[in-house]
């Protein structure tokens, strides 16, 4: 079977979520629930048709917890979100 793409429509934006390494860099394990409220980091995957589209494909971006549509492919974590639920581009 071909691996399926998906391309977003409009103001939509496919990213892969970057997971947060739950440990700090001297080694203490961190909760899920101290990083709970903490905006997320993913790379951009495909974009929508939408022209006002400011994030390009490959970019870094932040965006907040609980936004956008959850999809899981080939084991792998991604959202389609929103152009305007992404907060910041990292550089």
């Amino acid at each position: 079977m071909e691996k399926e793409t998906i391309k977003p429509l409009g103001k939509n934006v496919l990213v892969k979520v970057l997971k947060d390494d739950p440990k700090t860099k001297s080694g203490i394990v961190l909760p899920e629930t101290v990083s709970a409220e903490k905006p997320q980091e993913g790379k951009v995957i495909a974009v929508g048709t939408d022209e006002k589209i400011k994030v390009k494909k490959g970019q870094k971006v932040i965006f907040a917890k609980y936004s956008g549509t959850e999809l899981k492919i080939a084991g792998e974590d991604y959202l389609i979100l929103k152009n305007e639920d992404i907060l910041a581009v990292v550089e």
